[in-house]
């Protein structure tokens, strides 16, 4: 079997993968191996599998993605509204890990 070729890190990568999303939900995800990140409106879940698996150098087993409604709120008496974020939950394979703290 041939050996697998080496993917490299591209510039698009870095845009589909905004910040890992830290919270309490999201931490405790990490006792399943998912992690959890902020991408791009536009992403699809093949880029973002192909982004984390190079990015990061983990094998990736799921990818589900959500849409979130900004929330709207007011400011000093004016109504204004959150953006709308993409947030990505991404399942590795049995020991694999990423430390969300680390920066890419």
């Amino acid at each position: 079997m041939a050996a697998k070729k080496k993917t490299e890190v591209q510039e698009w990568m870095y845009e589909v993968i905004s910040r890992p999303h830290i919270t309490e939900k999201a931490t405790l995800g990490s006792e399943h191996n998912q992690v959890t990140f902020v991408v791009a409106k536009t992403a699809t879940k093949p880029q973002i599998k192909a982004a984390v698996e190079t990015l990061f150098g983990v094998k990736v087993k799921g990818v589900n993605t959500l849409n979130q409604a900004g929330k709207r709120k007011r400011f000093k008496g004016v109504p204004v509204k959150k953006p709308d974020t993409k947030k990505a939950i991404v399942t590795l394979e049995e020991g694999q890990t990423i430390d969300a703290s680390a920066g890419v």
